[in-house]
């Protein structure tokens, strides 16, 4: 199954270095589960022909805003809801998640509440889920369509489905510990508040449920499916 990454950013040059960029950290996180990957930077102008280019389409997160005035955005939402219309399977994940949910009639704002920043716990419909975040943005009204299936008192929108064809998370299940904590020393800094990012330093080595979330994402997409 060929997964299509639509990439909306860019890891920092010197983390990028040690980790990778984005498409390569969902490359490891979803290995062993019989995927093949094409990216198109999207960012860049960089788009597929069609939702068929792909059997499914990952969108990645990014630093942008999805409500910023970029020249892919509108693009951008135009193929998500090309691909939705034509019932291919695609996950979005924080800008991924926020940009779906706007294409899609949603709003997206950013949050009054500040930052999200390190290991974070999430109710995913009664179970209990804890990935790494990294966000200020979230989702503040949802599309006609979507179903919250993950909450946290702070993120009340963290993870949504459409269907059974879309599936997005506002977290980076993606987010090793160490990817978060080099996004602290070269964003974090001057960005956001000190005392906050040391809080997210001392919760770095909490347990994460980035692989169980992976081998849902891999189910969500390779589940069987009418035909659209």
């Amino acid at each position: 199954m060929l997964i299509g990454i639509l990439q909306t950013g860019e890891a920092p040059d010197g983390l990028r270095d040690r980790t990778g960029d984005y498409p390569a950290l969902f490359e490891r996180l979803l290995a062993g589960h019989g995927f093949t990957f094409r990216t198109w930077r999207v960012m860049d102008m960089e788009f597929p022909e069609g939702p068929e280019a792909a059997d499914g389409w990952l969108i990645t997160g990014s630093r942008f805003g999805a409500y910023e005035d970029h020249p892919f955005i509108h693009p951008l939402e135009a193929f998500i809801r090309a691909v939705h219309d034509a019932g291919r399977p695609m996950v979005g994940i924080c800008f991924g998640h926020q940009i779906i949910a706007q294409a899609l009639g949603g709003t997206v704002e950013k949050f009054g509440g500040g930052w999200s920043i390190g290991p974070q716990d999430y109710d995913f419909e009664g179970r209990k889920v804890t990935l790494n975040a990294w966000h200020q943005d979230q989702v503040t009204s949802l599309p006609e369509g979507a179903r919250r299936v993950g909450s946290s008192p702070f993120c009340q929108n963290a993870a949504l489905a459409y269907g059974d064809t879309i599936w997005t998370v506002q977290a980076h299940p993606e987010f090793k510990d160490e990817f978060v904590q080099g996004l602290i020393d070269t964003r974090g800094k001057g960005s956001v508040p000190e005392a906050q990012l040391a809080a997210a330093q001392e919760r770095l080595g909490t347990p994460l449920s980035d692989l169980t979330v992976a081998a849902e994402i891999a189910a969500f997409f390779t589940q069987a499916r009418a035909a659209a």
